[in-house]
């Protein structure tokens, strides 16, 4: 045969030589473009942590370091000392060194908590950060009864609780196998009585801890204060200026994504903080790393039919907050608004809801609270949105958050509007029952048919795993249905 003839034959011969070599590049470990990015927002991470375990929650600075930063895993230092800088006195914390960067910051703020600074900031830049100027409680809440105050009844509890049973529920709660699954308090409220009431040592009833995602039940319950006067419309667009702008707004696909889409977690738009990228990208640089929560939420394309597909995006929640912003025309009234309008009226005076260093409410998790303002938020939708004779959200509303978003049939029809559902197949819990949740174990549980509130704060951490409706079977055992 000829050589030219043999020429495509060596080349095939050649070809198939080459595919295990390039096969094994193609199955090695991509570059991690996002390495800078995550190495900033783990140190952003454990300045906001310390921060607020130190000025907010008011913890030790080894029960910070124990518990508040255990799930994080390495981290940088020790209760002892460390590269990080602790300032008492600005309440500020400083996480790096100019030898061992990135440096990141964090600084208590009045009436907020702790705004994590950009990493081109240092501490000469809080007094051009937000605050807030809470209204001050009308009456003093030790002084007032519950659950408008703190001041309880010296009364035996009602009828139909088995106070054994009780107990072994919070034994359940708090006595766990895993040691990454750590019950800081049980609150359980039954025909608006505290019922019972435990905390883990270092706590009590003035403790506020970090909420994680129970914020987006706070977020939606102050939107759907909007709805009812109005102001904004479920099944409306947005309302949103999107970025990247385009020369005719109007024209933008987003336009189609509805305040409904975005509260079901059903926008249709690219994911950011999901399928690996959560402490990476999205809206992990606006909640440790100092981007704007605003401007990050709005700048997504849309990938998917608005309603079609669930996915679980902290920044749909945000979406839905910035359209909130929108009605306002006062960024004062904006920040006052949350207070005067649902936390001073059902008495949430522990309550701080945390904003980015450009004073937008991070609704999606940065909300600071107790044990028992929770109780009081889970009371209101018990109530069926009425507080001591006023009505304060629709029944309606409450029927919306309750409803399974469409999207989630894959789930179970587990998630409504930024409230969790009793998924389907689970025959063990009231079908009734509704929860938030939140990272590291954050739940307030509804329970109509018990007439029941319970509410669980952690400090959970690792594969953490504790289960909010195995919770709700353990306590109801001890409670008498209606």
């Amino acid at each position: 045969m000829k050589d030219s003839a043999m020429r495509p034959i060596r080349a095939l011969l050649t070809a198939l030589a080459c595919l295990p070599a390039l096969t094994a590049n193609a199955a090695a470990p991509s570059f991690d473009y996002f390495d800078a990015n995550r190495a900033m927002i783990k140190r952003g991470v454990q300045a906001v942590l310390t921060c607020n375990g130190l000025f907010t929650s008011h913890r030790t600075r080894e029960r910070v370091f124990e518990q508040e930063l255990a799930y994080m895993g390495p981290h940088l230092g020790a209760a002892t000392g460390g590269d990080y800088r602790i300032d008492e006195l600005l309440r500020a914390v400083e996480i790096g060194t100019e030898d061992n960067p990135p440096v990141m910051r964090a600084v208590f703020r009045e009436g907020i908590g702790c705004v994590v600074l950009a990493p081109d900031q240092d501490l000469g830049d809080i007094d051009r950060l937000p605050r807030v100027d809470i209204p001050p409680p009308a009456r003093d809440p030790a002084a007032t009864p519950w659950p408008q105050g703190d001041l309880l009844p010296d009364a035996p509890p009602p009828a139909g609780i088995d106070a054994a049973a009780l107990r072994a529920a919070s034994n359940w709660a708090f006595n766990r196998a895993s040691p990454e699954q750590v019950t800081l308090s049980l609150l359980v409220v039954t025909n608006g009585r505290i019922v019972h009431e435990r905390y883990a040592a270092g706590v009590d009833m003035h403790t506020r801890t970090r909420t994680w995602s129970t914020a987006k039940s706070i977020a939606v319950t102050l939107i759907g204060l909007k709805v009812d006067r109005g102001e904004l419309q479920l099944d409306a667009p947005l309302n949103i200026d999107w970025l990247p702008e385009l020369a005719d707004p109007q024209a933008d696909p987003r336009q189609a994504i509805t305040l409904r889409h975005v509260l079901n977690m059903s926008s249709g738009l690219y994911p950011v903080d999901s399928f690996g990228r959560e402490y990476a990208t999205g809206s992990g640089l606006a909640y440790w790393a100092g981007a704007s929560s605003v401007d990050g939420a709005r700048d997504r394309g849309l990938v998917r039919t608005p309603g079609a597909f669930w996915d679980y995006e902290n920044y749909d929640t945000l979406l839905a907050v910035y359209a909130m912003k929108r009605t306002f025309d006062d960024d004062d009234d904006y920040r006052l608004f949350p207070y005067r309008e649902l936390l001073g009226r059902i008495g949430m005076h522990h309550t701080l809801l945390s904003t980015d260093r450009f004073g937008d409410f991070i609704l999606s998790s940065q909300v600071y609270t107790n044990a028992r303002d929770l109780a009081r938020f889970g009371l209101l939708y018990l109530n069926g949105g009425v507080w001591q004779g006023r009505r304060i959200l629709s029944q309606e509303w409450i029927d919306f958050v309750r409803t399974p978003a469409p999207a989630s049939a894959v789930r179970g029809h587990d998630y409504g509007g930024q409230w969790w559902l009793v998924p389907d197949g689970r025959d063990d819990v009231p079908r009734d029952a509704y929860a938030t949740a939140g990272n590291r174990g954050q739940y307030v549980i509804v329970v109509p048919s018990h007439d029941t509130v319970i509410v669980r704060r952690g400090l959970d951490y690792g594969a953490q795993g504790f289960d909010r409706w195995d919770l709700t079977r353990e306590v109801l055992k001890a409670i008498a249905p209606e």
